[in-house]
């Protein structure tokens, strides 16, 4: 049965080479997540360890997906917002390494960041997906609300133009 947690700032030092990998294997698969071809691990050490920092600091809480002891999917929830946005939270990074896809990860990763947004004093979660990819669908079937699409809003890995879709989330904040 996999595990659901979240990682503290040590924790996240220590899992940078394993979410590392996982960042490289997301990547290589075509996952519009912010990198270009080529993608080594040493640039996605670098992110992780922004990551980490952010996580120490209280800015971000990192979740993580183990299955059999060892990491498999993580997302992030960027919990620090301007002042008008106390209530906000931001969805970052869904990855799951495509050895571990199929087995309900997504799901479990994302309810576990509504919940830990709402234990922050989160009411509202807002993300972004390249449009038409399977994640797209994921979080529909989560219940998250289509805002709307922003055409070549950011490029796949390869360097062809992706459209955006826009997605919330209404949560209730138990702060």
């Amino acid at each position: 049965m996999p595990n659901i947690k979240a990682l503290t700032g040590d924790e996240s030092i220590k899992a940078i080479p394993v979410l590392a990998d996982i960042l490289c294997d997301c990547v290589e698969g075509g996952a519009s997540v912010g990198f270009m071809m080529p993608f080594d691990t040493a640039t996605g050490r670098l992110f992780w360890e922004r990551v980490a920092k952010a996580v120490e600091s209280g800015d971000l809480l990192l979740l993580v997906a183990e299955d059999q002891n060892k990491i498999v999917g993580t997302v992030q929830v960027g919990l620090k917002q301007p002042p008008n946005q106390p209530h906000r939270a931001d969805i970052k990074k869904l990855l799951i390494h495509r050895s571990a896809r199929g087995k309900g990860l997504s799901r479990l990763l994302m309810a576990a960041a509504e919940t830990h947004a709402a234990a922050a004093g989160k009411s509202l979660l807002v993300l972004d997906t390249a449009s038409g990819e399977p994640a797209e669908a994921i979080y529909e079937r989560l219940g998250w609300t289509r805002a709307g699409l922003v055409p070549d809003y950011a490029l796949f890995p390869d360097g062809r133009f992706c459209d955006t879709t826009i997605f919330y989330k209404r949560v209730s904040a138990t702060r």
